[in-house]
Formats: structure tokens, C-alpha cells, sequence
């Protein structure tokens, strides 16, 4: 049973390791195709792509939000003491909170860039 145990914990730390450089991955890949967007705007003046450089880096920030919730949850499952689930719950509410309101904003600004 033992070896059970172990060989599940390894397979959560992979498992989170993966979720986390998967974000880490969603972000480094946001500022490279916002700083794109950005580089085009300098040279085309013709229109101001503030808004969707915005909306580009937005939706890879929620979707790395997205997946650092679910390395937490799986790290949660191999500790679960009452200190590590109250870390959890704090966490959670605070990612959950950024990204229901960037979520808004990103749809505010979708909306807007369509009229």
C-alpha cells in the first residue's frame, strides 16, 4: 500500500508541475503575442490596437489563472490537512475573484470592439 501512496504522490507533484509550467507557459506566450500586437501598432498608425492588445493578454491571463486553480487543487489533494485546505479556499476565492472580473472586463471590451 506503501508503494501505492508513493507512486500517487509522484504522479499529483508531476501532474502540478505540469499544470503550473502549462500557465507559466499561457503567460510567456500572452507577452509575446501582445508584444507582436504592440510592435504592429508602432508602425501602424492607422488604428489604435490598445483595446485588443488588451483582450489578447487578458484571455492568455485567465486561461493561466485557469490552470495555476487546478495545480492548487491537485497539490491540495496530496496534503489535505486543515492548514493546506484553508490555504486552498484563500487562494481559490482570490484566483476565482480575478478571474470572474478580468473575465467581465475581457467580455466589456469584446462587446466595444465589435460596435
Amino acid at each position: 500500500m506503501e508503494y501505492l501512496e508513493h507512486g500517487l504522490a509522484l504522479i499529483i507533484t508531476l501532474l502540478k508541475f505540469l499544470l503550473e509550467a502549462i500557465a507559466v507557459f499561457c503567460i510567456l506566450l500572452g507577452v509575446l503575442k501582445t508584444g507582436l500586437l504592440a510592435y504592429r501598432s508602432k508602425y501602424d498608425r492607422s488604428k489604435n490596437l490598445f483595446r485588443e492588445i488588451r483582450l489578447e493578454f487578458g484571455m492568455w491571463l485567465v486561461l493561466a489563472l485557469e490552470f495555476q486553480l487546478g495545480a492548487d487543487i491537485v497539490a491540495t489533494s496530496l496534503s489535505s490537512t486543515f492548514d493546506s485546505l484553508g490555504k486552498l479556499i484563500i487562494i481559490a476565492l482570490i484566483r476565482t475573484f480575478l478571474n470572474y472580473f478580468l473575465t467581465k472586463e475581457l467580455e466589456t471590451q469584446q462587446k466595444t470592439k465589435e460596435k
